[in-house]
């Protein structure tokens, strides 16, 4: 089985709690207006990766806490995003999964992937971004519309502080050059910060 994906970073501290690995998956027909990755939409191959493999490198990765699903939309490839997080909850890692759709839909959807990624979810954070609920108070989410919900007993102790977490980014110089920058942040703000650099 495989995933497409979009982007992986084996470490990182600002996609969900603690340390983490972030898978970013290729493929988003929800397309939010103002989203921080639209070349993300695309159900292109960017990376084709055995969901093994992938597990392989984040277990002899470095020392994290859990991995975030992020994308792109993981629910279209819920499947292989199920596996992969099953095997990594074994090993006794927590699953932090985003979605452009709503807990409600998914409960009420008969498509058995979705419950299945659901069911291996410690942290769901639903809903899309929306441009004009534009909010970076809460951490990780971009518009106030967005909702965390705590479907395991994994973080429930952040659930009453959560508000105070703060939002960060991260900036990456890759081996060719290139800047990557990660978190919530703006589009225009990337622009405006990449000028700058």
């Amino acid at each position: 089985m495989f995933l497409y994906v979009y982007k992986f970073l084996p470490y990182t501290i600002v996609e969900g709690p603690g340390e983490r690995a972030c898978i970013y998956v290729q493929g988003c027909s929800i397309g939010c207006e103002g989203c921080i990755t639209p070349q993300s939409w695309q159900k292109r191959i960017n990376q084709k990766i055995n969901v093994k493999d992938i597990a392989e490198t984040i277990l002899h990765g470095p020392e994290i806490e859990g991995v975030t699903f992020s994308g792109g939309e993981p629910f279209e490839q819920a499947k292989a995003l199920a596996k992969l997080g099953n095997i990594l909850q074994k090993e006794g890692l927590s699953v932090v999964t985003f979605t452009g759709h709503v807990l409600e839909n998914i409960r009420e959807s008969s498509n058995v992937d979705w419950h299945d990624l659901l069911s291996v979810t410690d942290l769901l954070i639903d809903g899309p971004y929306m441009k004009d609920k534009f909010d970076l108070k809460r951490p990780w989410v971009g518009s106030s519309n967005q909702r965390y919900h705590f479907l395991t007993k994994r973080y429930q102790h952040i659930q009453s502080h959560i508000n105070e977490i703060p939002n960060k980014i991260e900036i990456r110089l890759g081996n060719d050059g290139e800047i990557v920058v990660n978190g919530m942040i703006r589009q225009d703000d990337i622009k405006d910060l990449l000028d700058e650099i």
